[in-house]
């Protein structure tokens, strides 16, 4: 067994739990320890953390660390989440926290954390093949996921986080109906943009986790003398909502035994978890207890075991569902990410690239015509700008920045600094963008006529450079052509020269 620890700085509290963790990533909780550091107020409210704030966290983070010693923990990952990612200060912020406790924190955006989410709860929960709804509940944002057991089709943030809405109630006095209201209008707004991604399909199931959630599933089980609190249904959320209204913080306090930092965020987190379930048309809600700090410790374990990897399938499905979004062309990308990775396969050699950049290729070609969706003239630079307004699920920011720099430079001009997005690039991801653009190039120029007429390839590289036999239907003119004229980006920027034979 091994010790491993996961921190996760939300919204409304800082979360460590350490596991013992054996190959098979089965895992033994031996500490968990939440400290209610309340980020999402200040942030919220003012744009930064305060000073005293940092200062409690930082505290929290050294009890942190000294546990971490005492158990022998071998990995330790810290994760936060919207309320750092939305702090002025938050440069400041983790380098404190790393200066004065020595924990490097990552900052995450919300299709990691939807990732990580559903990474823990399909370990816990049988999906049977169901289209599920998986809805976290955190203080400063609620991530809707839409999922199989395997593969997320869609994740979204809104923020609308019950810290946040909490803010919004006392600032502006709305009243109890005006404030359902707002909630629900927000809810619908939600569900409106869920139902054009999914269409006509049907949520089969529904999963909350977020400590609400949890709370609310304990009430359920305590209030109406229910043996579980692993859910929560559909009447019984209404009633729920009721009874917390009908009561102060001091109340809830005092009579359901809430914290007080649980007790006054608990009504709002209801409200939107009842709008969310009746407009999903779901009879219950399941609570199976996990959240993003349980998924942040499987991904931990599954690197310490089993080595770093990107989660492929995910990634392939996320950019496919992408694809359809903008109405591409599906069997001409997938003709063409064939092909680039073939190419990428055959000339390791030559470009030095790992198993990270050749999913990312794949990606970038089976995405590289989305622009079409806005504008034929100039479509490289429309994919450009969607896939940067679009985060996929698996892909880091800089690995998405990778992917959208080669699919932009798959045609015209070559990845040059001029062009700010390029620019920015660390160098050694230029390098990256300039090798995988040229391949995506010549896989491009196999399938010119969107038409299939080059069936397979025979890439032959030595070194004076690559030979491209093709195989296919007729003197294939066009895509000699083509390969001829895309070929000049390979040859830049790798040694020798494309030939091309039929």
């Amino acid at each position: 067994m091994t010790a491993l620890a996961a921190i996760d700085i939300g919204t409304n509290a800082v979360r460590l739990v350490i596991s013992d963790v054996d190959a098979n990533l089965e895992s033994r909780v031996v500490q968990s320890v939440r400290e209610p550091v309340r980020l999402g107020r200040e942030v919220f409210i003012e744009g930064a953390i305060r000073e005293d704030t940092i200062g409690r966290a930082v505290e929290a983070f050294r009890k942190f660390r000294t546990l971490i010693r005492e158990h022998g923990v071998a990995e330790v990952q810290a994760v936060a989440t919207s309320a750092v990612r939305e702090a002025a200060n938050r440069d400041i912020f983790l380098d404190r926290v790393l200066q004065d406790a020595g924990i490097e924190v990552e900052v995450i955006n919300a299709q990691e954390e939807a990732r990580l989410i559903h990474l823990a709860v399909s370990r816990k929960v049988d999906f049977k093949d169901r289209l599920a709804m998986l809805i976290d509940i955190g203080g400063g944002s609620v991530e809707i996921t839409i999922a199989t057991r395997d593969n997320i089709l869609l994740a979204e943030s809104y923020k609308m986080g019950s810290v946040r809405l909490l803010q919004i109630l006392d600032e502006h006095t709305l009243g109890e109906e005006r404030f359902n209201q707002m909630v629900v209008d927000y809810v619908d707004a939600t569900h409106r943009r869920m139902r054009r991604e999914i269409g006509k399909q049907k949520i089969q199931l529904a999963v909350g986790t977020g400590g609400s959630i949890d709370s609310l599933a304990d009430l359920r089980a305590t209030l109406y003398g229910k043996n579980s609190n692993q859910k929560i249904t559909a009447p019984e959320l209404a009633d729920l909502v009721g009874d917390l209204e009908g009561m102060t913080t001091h109340e809830r306090v005092e009579r359901l035994q809430l914290r007080p930092d649980r007790a006054d965020v608990i009504v709002p987190a209801a409200i939107v978890l009842k709008a969310i379930v009746e407009r999903a048309g779901v009879s219950e809600v399941l609570a199976p207890r996990v959240g993003l700090k349980d998924g942040v410790l499987l991904d931990l374990a599954q690197r310490v075991f089993r080595g770093p990897s990107l989660p492929e399938d995910q990634i392939i499905a996320s950019a496919l569902q992408l694809g359809r979004k903008f109405a591409f062309d599906e069997e001409h990308a997938m003709v063409v990410a064939r092909f680039a990775v073939e190419i990428f396969d055959r000339t390791t050699h030559l470009h030095h690239l790992g198993a990270e950049n050749r999913i990312l290729l794949e990606v970038a070609a089976v995405l590289h015509d989305i622009g079409y969706f806005l504008n034929v003239s100039g479509h490289h630079k429309h994919t450009y700008y969607l896939l940067t307004a679009s985060p996929m699920v698996g892909l880091s920011p800089a690995q998405a920045a990778i992917v959208a720099n080669t699919a932009r430079y798959h045609r015209k001009s070559f990845p040059k600094t001029q062009h700010e997005h390029y620019r920015v690039l660390p160098p050694r991801d230029r390098v990256t963008v300039s090798k995988l653009a040229a391949i995506l190039r010549l896989a491009d120029a196999l399938d010119y006529e969107h038409a299939g007429k080059v069936r397979g390839i025979d890439v032959r590289a030595d070194a004076d450079g690559v030979r491209l036999i093709l195989k296919g239907d007729g003197d294939l003119l066009l895509e000699k052509w083509a390969l001829a004229k895309k070929a000049a980006l390979f040859e830049s920027v790798l040694p020798g020269r494309v030939t091309v034979e039929t």
